[in-house]
């Protein structure tokens, strides 16, 4: 049975303090709220603090997981963070592909599946996501953007390795706009999704992969988006820096 993920992207955002803050009062929640047995939190939070946030998970109230990682194995790559230093954290999940790698840094399918391979290489899962931006959903070209994405970036793995894989939608359209697809856009899309896998690896895979929904994500409409059978969670941005919004997010399944 496929997990409900809601993980949290801090970004670049909270000074040491303000992080810490921010996971004791989540740890605090926790602790007086039962969240559905299926479902699952991870905390997404900067480089820097990956190691207190691990350190805090150890209750098992949430995983941890980084925001980026680099193709290569190892070497001369200042500033650079490699799958095999998350693994030595013991760091379980990697954000991959997120749309502000790809329109910042110049992040192609070709790199996001070599990414995909090195955290795989060293036990971590990645959450894979794909999304279009808002001229090609004007064009009705969505559909295409996806397929492209994902098939680029992740078909070339087994049916075992894709076993591995989180996908997360972010329409690009909606990503700090305040602006949301409608549990209907969403719906339609995540099963085009779940279909596109099924094709490529069979029901079985498709049915146990979690694909969740990032695109402006809050406490208002997250029980109506997470009612559609084929979304799975979600990759939360600016809701994930609040305590409340947060785990209230979580608590919508």
């Amino acid at each position: 049975m496929r997990k409900n993920i809601v993980a949290g992207n801090w970004k670049m955002n909270k000074k040491f303090d303000e992080a810490d803050d921010l996971i004791n009062g989540i740890l605090t929640e926790l602790e007086e709220t039962e969240l559905g047995e299926n479902t699952l939190m991870i905390l997404c939070p900067p480089f820097p603090y990956l190691e207190m946030c691990s350190d805090y998970s150890n209750d098992s109230y949430f995983a941890v997981g980084a925001q980026n990682v680099n193709d290569n194995e190892r070497g001369a790559y200042t500033g650079e963070i490699s799958a095999e230093m998350l693994e030595s954290m013991e760091i379980e999940y990697c954000i991959v592909g997120h749309s502000e790698r790809r329109a910042y840094y110049g992040e192609t399918d070709a790199m996001i599946a070599r990414k995909v391979d090195r955290l795989l290489e060293h036990n971590i899962r990645p959450i894979v996501c794909c999304g279009e931006v808002l001229e090609e959903r004007e064009a009705n070209k969505q559909f295409d953007v996806v397929k492209r994405q994902i098939t680029d970036g992740l078909f070339h793995l087994s049916a075992e390795q894709f076993g591995q894989i989180v996908i997360a939608y972010e329409p690009v359209w909606a990503i700090g706009t305040g602006k949301t697809a409608t549990p209907a856009q969403a719906q339609e899309i995540h099963a085009f999704i779940r279909n596109l896998i099924a094709e490529k690896y069979g029901k079985q895979v498709a049915d146990e992969t979690s694909i969740l929904y990032g695109g402006s994500c809050k406490p208002s409409n997250a029980k109506e988006l997470f009612a559609n059978p084929d979304v799975d969670g979600g990759l939360i941005g600016g809701a994930s820096l609040q305590v409340e919004d947060f785990v209230n997010i979580a608590k919508a399944f």
